[in-house]
């Protein structure tokens, strides 16, 4: 069955919707699965356009909704295994030595944050799998600090499967209208990525104050 005489608003020849929608139709489920595995190496790759048109191709019985489900959470466990393992072979005195050359940073930012994930890893790793761009992120550090594997997997594989079926079922029943779920996650990607801003910015205007006292004290 050709993807295009689905009935789309917008037929997805080009782009990222065209991708994975010949991704889908040529190999169904695993198709899908492929495609938020790379979706998660790959930020910029969108799971708000992949899984609404994974859910849109279950709604027209191109695969079934329980097939579209199970691929692309498990699309999203072998990807965000891929960053664990990348994190773990990174390792922590490879990060210690990296941070350390970084400016307007201190040892004790990255042992504390070190900490932090040791205390409340299960949640981060759990809830991030549901926020957008640090549903990719959010590996490495898990990878860094060895958390171990089974736990990791098992989180993830919850994270994952309630966003993808938030995003999966709402391309199922929107229909031909799948496309507005890219809308509004889009809106929340940008209001993610704009709190992080503002957050660096906050750091860094801390780190470079003190510097500034010290320097006009010096000058007196």
């Amino acid at each position: 069955m050709d993807f295009v005489i689905l009935g789309l608003p917008q037929e997805p020849a080009g782009g990222v919707a065209g991708w994975a929608a010949g991704l889908v139709d040529t190999m169904g489920g695993p198709g899908a699965g492929l495609a938020i595995a790379l979706e998660n190496l790959f930020p910029p790759l969108p799971s708000e356009v992949i899984l609404p048109l994974t859910g849109f191709a279950a709604g027209r019985g191109v695969i079934g909704l329980a097939s579209a489900l199970f691929w692309t959470t498990l699309g999203s466990v072998v990807g965000a295994v891929v960053l664990y393992w990348i994190g773990m072979l990174f390792g922590r005195d490879r990060m210690h030595a990296i941070w350390a050359r970084l400016p307007l940073v201190r040892s004790s930012d990255l042992e504390r944050t070190e900490e932090w994930f040791v205390r409340h890893g299960t949640k981060a790793v759990l809830l991030g799998r549901m926020v957008p761009i640090f549903r990719s992120l959010i590996s490495v550090p898990a990878g860094v600090e060895r958390m171990p594997l089974p736990l990791f997997v098992a989180l993830t594989a919850v994270g994952s499967l309630v966003w993808n079926s938030v995003l999966v079922m709402a391309g199922y029943w929107l229909g031909d209208r799948w496309d507005l779920v890219e809308t509004y996650v889009g809106v929340l990607s940008k209001a993610v990525l704009v709190l992080i801003l503002v957050a660096f910015a906050g750091y860094v205007a801390v780190r470079l104050r003190p510097r500034g006292r010290a320097q006009h004290r010096r000058a007196r």
